[in-house]
């Protein structure tokens, strides 16, 4: 999330290498652009609440057959599935998310998931790559010291600061972007150019040395108490001795931390020694200058985003685990950014230029903590037009927590990061009604699209988003006037903001994988739209509609 091409880098996500920040070419699936199978109703609804017992119980299940999967699947010899998730809906049917390895060794961009009806029978398989994942031999002719040193030149190029590699290079099949071959994977730590912790993941040929691909694991955006941003709001806290501090028992143990403008590695990662403790459980005052301020903002918002996943998605927390991420404030200093890691598990903000407006308004947090979602899910790659699928997730899910919470202070809008003022000039950083208003981003999709950065990309998906919602033309709401156009001048009808969230939601954890592009999330939506209301529903044409509003057809 940001103002000036250079610095859009706040509101960021994290996207670890196999799973999954805001101021910043997919490979195909098996269901790339193709129409879900005919049916005459919903064949799966709405998924169910599961408890932890019957969560570990399916996947349990699910891991005690996956030779039998992988058999079934025709995949190689040496390919095994590892079971990362599992999703029942109400008719029974499970979406079962596995990851590949082969002989031995992690197949990056090969996830799938599978669907199976109540009664066992497999109706679709969405898979991140078509290639068959074989290579000539898992012996690399290059040395992984070689892949080190190819890494840490490609950090030091990005402008990267005390750039060191976390780890020693692993051997891996790299099959995200087409071929698959033997690769090592570097990820390399220390900082972004913009002070952003970096977590780099560099990807090279383990026989040729070449690099084949990188991305940021770490990518940019952006308390009851007294906040800058929402007014006087409830928080949820914890008695400890004669004390009071920002921790959340009913919502996951939630904790907000002060790193008090540190930002060091020691100091990111080191955070239990940075918790808030107030006396009177009276927490901030408005302003910024009290350094409670932005906790306040930040552990509110947290609670809201956890209370919409749970009330309206019936999701117990970001990995639907009932564990809450923690949120640290006070990073860096003078630094205009947040961000998600997956490393921490956390959402972290700073504090704007000159200290002034710290990143933690309610759409901010809770854009961070849905790249946490993500990366929990279908892990969309943040490059190419996955990572403007990811961008746009993160500022749907920001906008609906948005709305949800019914904050009069911050009403529920199609802006985002409208009251942190990344601008300078009082303009949210981003339109969802027509993206191209902030200067940057793209209306509507168009081939090539992928190479440019994920939050202008984002762009096409947002747009879509607020069509499926709310429908095309000039409108008012919460006193905020739109007028979102389409690519061809059609009318869009919406079928309102609360079946297009579900609707994403059910297509981003039950059928978008790692390398889910435009045309594919078409699909996805439409098969979550069919499950959801029938393939002949007013909701799964709208959801056509919408996408070929925006030149994805």
């Amino acid at each position: 999330m940001s103002g000036p091409r250079h610095r859009r880098t706040v509101l960021a996500a994290s996207a670890a290498t196999v799973t999954a920040a805001l101021i910043a070419a997919a490979a195909a699936t098996g269901t790339a652009g193709a129409a879900p199978a005919a049916s005459a109703a919903p064949t799966g609804a709405g998924a169910v609440k599961l408890s932890a017992s019957q969560r570990a119980e399916l996947i349990r299940t699910a891991d005690a057959r996956t030779a039998a999967t992988a058999k079934s699947l025709r995949l190689g010899a040496k390919e095994r599935l590892v079971v990362r998730d599992v999703v029942k809906d109400a008719d029974g049917t499970t979406h079962t998310r596995y990851e590949r390895t082969y002989d031995g060794l992690p197949v990056l961009g090969g996830d799938l998931v599978v669907q199976r009806a109540a009664d066992g029978r497999t109706e679709d398989v969405t898979k991140a790559t078509t290639a068959a994942i074989t290579v000539p031999d898992t012996v690399a002719a290059a040395s992984a010291a070689g892949a080190e040193k190819t890494a840490l030149r490609a950090a030091k190029a990005a402008g990267g600061e005390q750039a060191d590699a976390d780890k020693a290079p692993r051997k891996v099949i790299w099959a995200a972007t087409g071929k698959p071959v033997l690769a090592y994977e570097t990820v390399v730590g220390g900082f972004q150019e913009d002070g952003t912790p970096s977590r780099l993941h560099v990807i090279t040929d383990a026989d040729t040395g070449k690099k084949l691909y990188e991305f940021q694991a770490v990518v940019n955006a952006t308390g009851t108490g007294n906040s800058e941003y929402s007014g006087k709001v409830p928080l949820t806290t914890e008695k400890s001795g004669s004390h009071y501090v920002l921790k959340d028992a009913s919502r996951g143990g939630h904790v907000t931390y002060n790193l008090k403008n540190k930002g060091s590695e020691e100091d990111y990662l080191d955070v239990p020694k940075w918790r808030y403790y107030d006396a009177d459980n009276v927490w901030g005052n408005g302003s910024p200058a009290n350094g409670q301020t932005a906790a306040v903002d930040a552990h509110y918002g947290a609670a809201q985003t956890w209370d919409y996943y749970k009330k309206v998605l019936g999701r117990n927390g970001i990995k639907n685990n009932g564990k809450a991420a923690p949120s640290r404030v006070h990073f860096g200093n003078e630094y205009v950014n947040a961000f998600w890691d997956d490393d921490c598990f956390c959402m972290t903000y700073g504090d704007g230029e000159g200290n002034r407006n710290p990143l933690t308004s309610l759409d901010v947090a809770a854009h961070e903590m849905s790249h946490g979602l993500t990366s929990a899910t279908a892990r969309l790659n943040y490059s190419g037009e996955s990572g403007g699928l990811n961008e746009a997730t993160s500022d749907i899910f920001g906008s609906a927590v948005e709305f949800y919470a019914k904050n009069t202070k911050d009403v529920g809008d199609y802006l985002i990061g409208e009251k942190i003022d990344i601008n300078g000039d009082g303009t949210p950083l981003r339109y969802m009604d027509k993206p191209s208003k902030d200067g940057l981003s793209y209306d509507y999709w168009k081939r090539g699209i992928g190479a440019d950065d994920p939050h202008f990309t984002s762009g096409p998906a947002n747009h879509f988003f607020y069509l499926l919602a709310e429908g095309s033309g000039r409108k008012v709401i919460n006193g905020v006037t739109y007028n979102s156009p389409t690519v061809d001048g059609r009318t869009v009808k919406g079928i309102g903001r609360d079946k297009a969230v579900k609707i994403w939601y059910k297509a981003l954890t039950s059928y978008m994988t790692s390398t889910t592009n435009y045309a594919q999330a078409r699909t996805a939506t439409l098969k979550a739209a069919k499950a959801l209301h029938g393939e002949n529903s007013t909701e799964y044409k709208a959801v056509n509609n919408a996408w070929a509003a925006i030149n994805v057809k």
